[in-house]
């Protein structure tokens, strides 16, 4: 994600990109499409040795550009009934404490510093219209700093997307 001195993963204030050939780039989508991938698997889709796959992953993690892996997973069969982004506008310089507490609230799944009329974009998944409601009246919008919020509810969703 970043080139500085801090773990991979660790958002920092000042990021940069980190040099990438085709061969990382290759490698970078062929793992996002499937992060279980195995090294020998990943040598012969890109036709490099197993070596290289290796070290090239290794360096990529310690730069930062690929920092973990995770199970995508289906939100609906995993009981998450209902999602939604929601949009908050928070007290100038608020930054830092809002995301320590959102960071801590297990349906926020994505959060954003953002421009325009909003300060941050969440997605967030929740059991059902209920549990939606109680988070957004009874944890973000009590939340301090936060100035107020706006729910708009996902009605479908492309799966795979990003990959």
């Amino acid at each position: 994600m970043h080139m500085s001195s801090s773990k991979p993963g660790q958002a920092t204030e000042s990021r940069h990109p980190a040099r990438l050939d085709d061969t990382d780039r290759a490698i970078v989508t062929e793992l996002r499409r499937d992060g279980r991938l195995s090294m020998r698997a990943l040598a012969e889709r890109l036709h490099i040795s197993r070596a290289s796959a290796y070290t090239r992953v290794e360096r990529l993690t310690e730069a930062g550009v690929i920092t973990g892996y995770t199970a995508a997973i289906d939100p609906v069969r995993y009981g998450f009934g209902i999602s939604a982004y929601v949009y908050l506008r928070i007290s100038q310089h608020s930054w830092k404490s809002v995301r320590h507490r959102i960071s801590r609230i297990p349906e926020v799944w994505h959060c954003a510093l953002v421009s325009g009329d909003n300060d941050l974009v969440l997605l967030v998944r929740c059991q059902d219209a209920a549990s939606l409601r109680e988070l957004v009246l009874n944890t973000f919008q009590t939340m301090p700093d936060v100035q107020s919020t706006q729910t708009v509810l996902i009605l479908d969703e492309l799966s795979g997307a990003s990959g």
